[in-house]
């Protein structure tokens, strides 16, 4: 995937000193670059048989959107707090810099769905782990999880074990 590394810059200490940030902004100002990503997570879940594809605040709903469209699942956010105006289920978790928390509105998952959840970067894990909790808790299957770029060197993928993952742009180092 070297067409898309070539589009994701760094962008050292952001959002604190010692983080080295990939920032895909340049990526998806790139038709080219854009559609490469989009097609590829949407290929790889293509016979999966998802119902919904769940995008986590902000960046995968950027992603997510798209792969809904073409595999003709719906699209469900999963959001910071407060940021959902119905009844929610909240879940809270660790950042490689800190604490947060995700929402997801009651009714947006049933029991039977089969989900994708999708995100641009996975780095310690926290994040996707705990939207994968919040779907599972409403009853819901975890089909897989898409991420745009794995930081390997912050070890996400260990906490996701018994979930199958799929990147597209992998970071040894930072």
């Amino acid at each position: 995937m070297k067409a898309l590394t070539d589009l994701i810059r760094d962008i050292p200490d952001f959002p604190e000193p010692g983080i080295m940030f990939k920032d895909i902004t340049p990526l998806l100002a790139d038709h080219n670059g854009l559609q490469i990503a989009v097609g590829a997570l949407t290929e790889h879940y293509r016979e999966a048989d998802v119902t919904l594809v769940a995008g986590i605040e902000s960046r995968g709903f950027i992603f997510a959107t798209p792969i809904a469209l073409t595999l003709g699942a719906g699209f469900v956010p999963i959001r910071k707090p407060g940021k959902l105006p119905y009844d929610v289920v909240r879940e809270e978790y660790e950042l490689e810099y800190g604490t947060d928390s995700l929402e997801i509105h009651r009714d947006a998952v049933k029991k039977g769905d089969r989900i994708v959840i999708i995100d641009d970067v996975l780095a310690t894990g926290g994040t996707a782990i705990t939207a994968a909790k919040l779907v599972e808790h409403l009853g819901a299957t975890v089909v897989g999880i898409g991420v745009m770029v794995e930081l390997e060197y912050l070890g996400g993928r260990q906490r996701l074990d018994g979930y199958e993952l799929i990147s597209l742009v992998q970071y040894e180092n930072p």
